[in-house]
């Protein structure tokens, strides 16, 4: 009963408390992965899909493992931390999904097509709109898209993505107007108006 207890206490710490936690209670890293998982899990599922997005998770929380000694304990909220490590691990899958298309097509000897805009196409659901909308995002920088993914599909603030991704606040608010006015633009061509 007094580890019942332990684990209820656990729950009402801050992040930062659970984080400094995590040697001395066993429990407190499994209480940050349960607070984080499923918002991790649905910032990640739209860009890669379920399999891929459940691997981004877990390979963001074993970073944030092995980088627990150097969080920032002032920082009582994880969530922009969490979110920049899934944010690298994303890229990082971009990178080897990317690679991988490179070598098939080299092997089959067949023209590449634009790989991301399908892999995004294939995983982006907006209903009608889903098209237009994957091949927006797609057209996208990746350091435009992942301010507008954080700001939109995880509703971080400009604070908690400019910490997220280690950028000023006048960065994330540049790249957020940017994306949004290229993402109209060329929901244009499709006839789309989503914002």
């Amino acid at each position: 009963m007094a580890e019942r207890g332990a684990e209820v206490l656990t729950r009402d710490l801050t992040d930062a408390d659970l984080i400094a936690a995590v040697g001395q209670d066993e429990n407190a890293f499994a209480v940050l992965y349960d607070r984080y998982a499923t918002q991790l899990y649905r910032y990640a599922y739209p860009r890669v899909g379920r399999e891929a997005a459940e691997d981004v998770v877990a390979e963001t929380f074993l970073a944030a493992f092995r980088a627990i000694g150097r969080y920032d304990t002032s920082r009582t909220d994880a969530r922009p931390w969490l979110f920049a490590i899934a944010t690298k691990e994303l890229a990082r899958y971009h990178r080897k999904e990317r690679a991988r298309y490179r070598a098939l097509v080299k092997a089959a000897s067949q023209p590449a097509e634009d790989e991301f805009a399908e892999l995004v196409d294939r995983h982006v659901s907006a209903g009608a709109a889903g098209r237009a909308l994957a091949a927006s995002l797609a057209a996208l920088a990746p350091r435009d898209r992942d301010v507008l993914l954080l700001s939109a599909w995880v509703e971080l603030t400009y604070d908690e993505i400019a910490r997220a991704l280690e950028i000023p606040v006048g960065t994330v608010r540049s790249r957020l107007n940017r994306a949004r006015r290229k993402m109209r633009e060329t929901l244009k061509t499709y006839h789309v108006e989503v914002f």
